[in-house]
Formats: C-alpha cells, structure tokens, sequence
C-alpha cells in the first residue's frame, strides 16, 4: 500500500471518489446520490455502507474556516462518545448546522471524523495529516 494519499473519481455512483483513512490504512468509496429527497454521501467501506447528509460538506468546511486552527478529528463509532472539540464530536452535536448527526443510517452514524476529512482534502477544502493516529485537519 502507497503511503500517498489516493483520491480519484468524479463522485457519481459509476465513478465514485477513491480515496484512503487519515492513516492511509484503509481504501474506500464516496459518492453522491439522492435517498427519500435528500442529496447524501454514500460511503461504502468493504461491505459496509454508509449514509452521510450531503451538507456536510459545506458545514465541516464552514466549521474549520471559523475555527482557523489546526482540529483533532476523534474518529469514533457510533456507539462511543465523541472526545469534545474533534470534528467527530462536531459531526454529532446539536450545535451544527443540521441540529445533530450527519451520519444517517442507525447504528452506523459514527466515523465522520474517519470519512469526510479526506474528501474535503480532495476537493481541495482542507488539509489533513496522516499519521498513524490522532490527525487533525484545517481549512485550506
């Protein structure tokens, strides 16, 4: 595996964005699609898909131009708490702009801090470390 990030596609469903974890440990595949009139991010990772609001690119980064800094991006399940001011804690919180979760498929919700991180940093939205662990992102 190439320690680069890899980040192609168009983010159809017949040409979906490839692109790697934070870590680069892991492949995986976003792209847009539509569910019950809402525009979403389907996230496919082996046999697992999940479900993403679409805004959620515009919100995170509208979120790290107003933080201006350097942000923790706690990747965690859904099942676990979300270690306060990470991007994951962010993507869960009453206070975003959706009023909660970005992640919409029950049971699944959790990793946004996984995910979205390094498809702001292929559309060119932010910057990511990749590390083995604890990586931040900031606007770009």
């Amino acid at each position: 595996m190439t320690d680069e990030p890899i980040s192609s596609g168009s983010g159809t469903a017949d040409d979906p964005w490839l692109l790697k974890t934070p870590p680069l440990s892991s492949s995986y595949t976003i792209h847009r699609d539509e569910r019950d009139g809402r525009a979403v991010l389907v996230c496919t990772v082996g046999k697992t898909v999940l479900l993403y609001d679409a805004r959620a690119i515009d919100d995170l980064h509208a979120m790290l131009v107003a933080h201006g800094d350097w942000i923790d991006l706690g990747s965690a399940d859904e099942q676990k708490p979300a270690k306060p001011g990470t991007v994951e804690a962010w993507g869960r919180s009453d206070d975003n702009p959706v009023g909660g979760w970005y992640g919409l498929k029950k049971g699944l919700r959790g990793r946004f801090g996984m995910y979205l991180p390094p498809l702001l940093e292929h559309l060119g939205l932010a910057e990511l470390e990749h590390n083995a662990r604890n990586n931040r992102m900031r606007a770009a």
